[in-house]
């Protein structure tokens, strides 16, 4: 496996691997990876001759007082994961290799970025969109993964790509969650046991709502009080937002059944404590 903290590097092996007919899978991590990742280096191992990995806590998508110092870190682990797993590349930049002196050009978007984490973290998105269009462009691989537990930020990602014509297909990977329900992220190392416990709450949440839905309720306003009525329940639990949302484009929906492409998002946000975590369902007309 290649360990590479250069651009040029890594962009000059990818391109190698494109001249010889190999198809290339991609992974953007900010690190700390945990059975979430893995699983989206599996599949684009299944499906790609090569696959690359990013490990980069992109210092541009945090707000002033947000975590980006305390975010946790362990590359050696990271590395021996990959590894684990069959990465052929890992690329692990320093900020200043990504962001050069005088660094001032950014992407950013209207309407998608302006709804559910958006509210709360206004500037959040255009570093997003930003590092990735800027990794799509370091390692210009044919399919990039990303998982349903950023939701927004996947369908913020899939809308860029299409408006810019990037060449590069979009990949959605499911949730991985713990046994007891607990989605995988890495700012659960945040919690306490206590607090651990109390995180349950947003997929019993979750789980009512998708309980509502699938029994034939279209109404959002009551999908989502049934969320929040059982999140409310938990005494840590501060909810951040609860929406129901078309996923083609995160608008707010009354009627379930008016998404455009067939495809709703329930998403919550809630602080446990200090620590804001983030979880959602899909739920497609139809199933």
């Amino acid at each position: 496996m290649i360990i590479s903290g250069s651009v040029k590097e890594t962009r000059e092996q990818v391109k190698e691997w494109k001249r010889k007919g190999l198809r290339v899978g991609f992974v953007p991590t900010m690190g700390y990876l945990h059975e979430g990742h893995q699983s989206l280096m599996e599949a684009a191992k299944k499906e790609n001759d090569r696959v690359v990995a990013s490990i980069f806590v992109n210092p541009i998508q945090f707000g002033p007082n947000e975590d980006f110092a305390s975010y946790p870190r362990d590359f050696e682990k990271d590395a021996a994961l990959c590894e684990s797993v069959g990465v052929d590349l890992v690329f692990h930049p320093k900020a200043d290799e990504m962001y050069k002196e005088g660094f001032c050009t950014y992407v950013d978007m209207d309407g998608l970025t302006k709804e559910l984490c958006g509210k709360s973290r206004p500037t959040h998105f255009r570093g997003v969109q930003t590092v990735v269009s800027k990794l799509f462009h370091i390692i210009p691989a044919d399919r990039a993964y990303f998982g349903q537990k950023d939701a927004q930020q996947l369908a913020v990602i899939k809308k860029m790509a299409r408006d810019l014509s990037m060449d590069i297909e979009i990949v959605g990977c499911p949730i991985i969650r713990e046994a007891d329900g607990l989605a995988k992220s890495s700012r659960n190392t945040y919690l306490n046991a206590e607090e651990r416990q109390a995180a349950l709450a947003l997929s019993r949440g979750l789980a009512e709502g998708r309980k509502l839905v699938e029994a034939g309720e279209r109404e959002a306003a009551k999908v989502k009080r049934a969320i929040e009525v059982e999140i409310e329940k938990e005494k840590l639990a501060k909810v951040d937002y609860v929406e129901v949302v078309d996923f083609a484009d995160i608008m707010p929906l009354a009627d379930l059944s008016a998404a455009k492409e067939g495809e709703v998002l329930c998403a919550v946000a809630v602080y446990i404590g200090k620590t804001r975590l983030i979880d959602n369902f899909i739920w497609k007309a139809g199933q």
